[in-house]
């Protein structure tokens, strides 16, 4: 039905609130990178107009830190839309601090929290080889 894949994967050790931030802005991230992939607003039966969605599921994976580092490489090299989510970015309190927080990191070893990608199923897939839905 669809040629790409959406991949959303937070870390299994992060408190309930962090796990539903980073997926939310992993979310938001992926939908920045693809807005083709955005399908039209909604509309009720009483006329009333809402905002647009993603076009295409996305599914929710979790990893250990392990994991996440190895599917970031793996999109690397593959040539992904990536959304990256560090745990530093947990302190700060807009977008220029996650920036400078996120350019801080090593990305050899990203510490990763959070990780959105989109690209061709099959390479997506790759990517994720290994990892399991999140409950």
């Amino acid at each position: 039905m669809f040629d790409t894949k959406v991949a959303l994967i937070v870390r299994d050790d992060l408190a309930g609130w962090q796990r539903l931030n980073v997926t939310a802005f992993l979310a938001t991230g992926i939908a920045a990178a693809a807005p083709e992939a955005l399908g039209l607003p909604y509309r009720d039966s009483a006329g009333n107009q809402y905002g647009n969605m993603l076009g295409q599921p996305m599914l929710v994976f979790q990893a250990d830190l392990a994991g996440l580092q190895s599917a970031h490489r793996s999109a690397l090299e593959r040539g992904l839309a990536i959304v990256p989510y560090v745990y530093s970015m947990f302190s700060t309190g807009h977008d220029e601090a996650n920036r400078q927080a996120f350019l801080a990191e090593d990305p050899q070893a990203l510490n990763l929290v959070g990780l959105g990608l989109r690209g061709p199923k099959k390479a997506v897939d790759k990517a994720i080889k290994g990892l399991s839905l999140h409950p």
